[in-house]
């Protein structure tokens, strides 16, 4: 399997970007208009984090099961890893990292898919939903987020 692999660069310190990719809130806000999510916590990320939630592509499409799980979040690393499966995908195994760079941070969500024969599509769609997750962060972190 062929992992999509994003990277997106931010003038702001790596913490400020890590505290944004690992907010439940913040990424209900950066999948506004792209999926919404029902059963979803509030507050951050944690290691060994379980949930049966429901999702909606574009909030129009009929609710689905999905389940997340939170394998790893280390702060000090800034490492998130997650295990997801539903709505026809078998696995989807996303790695998100920041890390710093001479002008602020970069974020690197690295993406391994299984869906059979639709994983092609799912790959497609797994390139558009997070390279659209930049300009929100962008937004939010030029607003202030996490100040």
């Amino acid at each position: 399997m062929k992992p999509v692999i994003l990277t997106h660069d931010y003038p702001f310190p790596p913490e400020r970007v890590w505290a944004l990719a690992t907010d439940y809130d913040a990424l209900k806000e950066v999948m506004d208009g792209l999926v919404t999510f029902e059963g979803v916590p509030e507050g951050r990320t944690v290691t060994g984090q379980k949930m049966d939630v429901t999702t909606s592509l574009f909030g129009r499409l009929p609710p689905q099961p999905y389940y997340m799980e939170v394998v790893e979040c280390d702060d000090d690393a800034m490492v998130l890893r997650s295990s997801e499966r539903g709505m026809g995908v078998r696995s989807w195994q996303h790695t998100v990292t920041v890390e710093p760079t001479a002008e602020g941070s970069r974020l690197t969500d690295r993406i391994e898919i299984d869906a059979g024969w639709r994983t092609p599509i799912f790959r497609a769609w797994a390139r558009f939903m997070y390279g659209r997750r930049h300009a929100p962060r962008m937004r939010m972190l030029s607003a202030g987020w996490g100040d």
